[in-house]
């Protein structure tokens, strides 16, 4: 928009209706605003702007939006996407420029060069450094950085059905927003506009920006704004306020200092004394006089630099939950490397996960489960319950394609793991796996050999002990890894199987509490597991086999 534009906004303006018809954005008509009404409104809410606060603000370094989005609270001013930064400095500069005394050559010359604004840092310039290289990029409007914005979206490839926009500031930006405030209450508490207008404050830095984007955002990727699973983030960062930031912190720590208010620090930046904070409001035009600059002007650092932007995108961990059975005693649960050696051939997080991420088009995955087994002990039964986290999924599959993806495992040619009930689960995959975890149960089956032939005392002996209570140190094999505790695991059940033409090896099936170590229960791990089944039959004993045959938890279950 040319400024030959806006000088013809200016009459049309001035034939509007009704303030009531220019606030709301609509003609009289009454139907749907149009780009000349939008331009109406827009200056309606500039011409209602008072003039030497404005005045204060623009020469202290503050740029057009920033002061906006303080004198114009109200949402609609975020709407205007089609004014670019010299529209509005031209708008501006026409408002001063009705009072004669308040233009100076200085504002004059500020006006026709840009400069980093000293509150927002650019942010609601739309400048930014883009790369590591420090290239600068600077859009007009709000619609030009949307229109990028929403392009990179677009070009991440994400399968989106609404999505949720962040935006990271500066610490500076906030504390300036408060010295600002602080300035204009100090400065015209007692004028009108002051009560009628900045009650409420306005809108902050990050507040303005997302409301400015949403609804551009929202036109461009043709889905809605809500609290989504898919984040749009801006990240902002200015290296210059965060090292000068350090320093002073780190200054400060050399030095008793008497703890004061933030309020009382924020008066000292903000160019207001204990004596300015006393004098009556009727006294603020003589002080303004007395005083020169110390209220005239907002006192704020300039700013030679705009923000860093790093734009990225995020979607919340989709889950996949299941259950697995492990045939191999050569496969361990999740990867594992010692030595820069693996161990075993392969493991059921990597044939799982492996298999289950490229269909997300996702970042990475992580393999949970409820509880493990060694290594050597094979999971049988019904499965053991599995969450696969999927990282920044891009994708969402259809039932059908996990259900492929569900038979291409059970199908893989080694049949070391097998998976049952795939099903895409969001935070509840969570809560189904912790729900009972505690109070589990699981079921063994070991091969145990004992140093004297079983007799029919010792079935019936075993048989006869129902929720025994045994106390377990932590085992000697795990103990470089595990805290020394002791633990209190019960023994719900348990019975022997004979095997025939074998009078010292038979099969002993038990149910114990989740967490019972049964390989140093059948053995005893030189008395650190009391009572153990060697003690029970009074021979020693010794597990050869172990396999997991049920794992009692509700969740997937199909």
């Amino acid at each position: 928009m040319a400024y030959e534009d806006l000088h013809k906004i200016l009459v049309l303006s001035s034939i509007m209706d009704t303030d009531e018809e220019i606030a709301l954005g609509f003609g009289s008509s009454g139907l749907e605003p149009t780009p000349i009404d939008d331009s109406k409104c827009f200056h309606s809410i500039i011409r209602r702007l008072p003039l030497q606060p404005v005045k204060d603000l623009l020469t202290s370094g503050v740029c057009e939006r920033c002061t906006l989005r303080i004198f114009c609270p109200h949402e609609s001013i975020c709407s205007y996407g089609f004014l670019s930064t010299p529209d509005l400095r031209d708008a501006l500069y026409e408002l001063t420029e009705k009072a004669d005394d308040l233009v100076e050559k200085e504002y004059v010359k500020e006006l026709e060069e840009f400069k980093v604004c000293n509150v927002c840092l650019g942010i609601l310039q739309f400048a930014y450094q883009g790369d590591e290289r420090g290239k600068s990029i600077k859009k007009n409007c709000v619609s030009d950085f949307a229109a990028l914005l929403g392009a990179y979206v677009k070009q991440e490839g994400y399968q989106l059905d609404s999505f949720s926009l962040e935006v990271s500031l500066p610490q500076h930006v906030v504390e300036k927003e408060k010295e600002i405030q602080l300035f204009l209450k100090n400065k015209y508490s007692s004028e009108p506009w002051f009560v009628n207008k900045l009650t409420h404050e306005g809108l902050s830095v990050k507040e303005f920006l997302k409301k400015s984007l949403t609804t551009l955002l929202e036109q461009l990727l043709g889905v809605r704004s809500s609290n989504s699973c898919f984040k749009v983030r801006l990240t902002y960062t200015h290296s210059d306020t965060e090292t000068q930031k350090q320093q002073t912190t780190g200054n400060n720590r050399c030095f008793k200092r008497k703890k004061i208010g933030d309020d009382v620090i924020l008066r000292k930046r903000a160019g207001v004394t204990e004596s300015n904070k006393c004098e009556s409001p009727k006294d603020s035009s003589a002080l303004s006089e007395n005083d020169g600059m110390v209220t005239q002007r907002v006192r704020l650092d300039d700013i030679h630099e705009c923000c860093s932007l790093t734009f990225s995108c995020i979607r919340t961990p989709i889950y996949v939950g299941g259950r697995y059975l492990k045939y191999s005693r050569n496969v361990s649960q999740t990867r594992w490397i010692i030595d820069d050696e693996r161990m075993g051939e392969a493991s059921v997080e990597e044939i799982v996960g492996g298999s289950i991420l490229p269909i997300f088009y996702a970042d990475s995955y992580k393999f949970h489960a409820a509880g493990r087994e060694d290594i050597d002990v094979r999971m049988l039964g019904t499965g053991r319950p599995f969450l696969v986290e999927i990282q920044n999924a891009r994708k969402i599959p259809s039932y059908p394609l996990l259900k492929e993806i569900e038979l291409k495992i059970n199908c893989l040619e080694n049949k070391l793991v097998r998976v049952r009930n795939l099903d895409i689960l969001d935070n509840q995959g969570w809560e189904l796996m912790r729900e009972g975890e505690a109070e589990k149960q699981k079921q063994y089956c070991a091969l145990v050999w004992i140093s004297r032939p079983l007799n029919n005392n010792d079935e019936q002996k075993l048989s006869s002990l129902k929720e025994m209570q045994i106390l377990q140190k932590t085992p000697i094999r795990v103990l470089h890894r595990r805290s020394p505790l002791d633990r209190e695991k019960t023994i719900h059940w348990m019975r022997i199987e004979t095997i025939d033409k074998s009078s010292h090896y038979f099969l002993l099936h038990l149910c114990t509490q989740a967490g019972t170590y049964i390989k140093e229960f059948v053995h005893g791990d030189l008395g650190r597991t009391h009572p153990s089944l060697g003690s029970i039959l009074e021979c020693r004993a010794e597990i050869l086999q172990l396999d997991v045959t049920d794992v009692k938890m509700n969740c997937f279950q199909g």
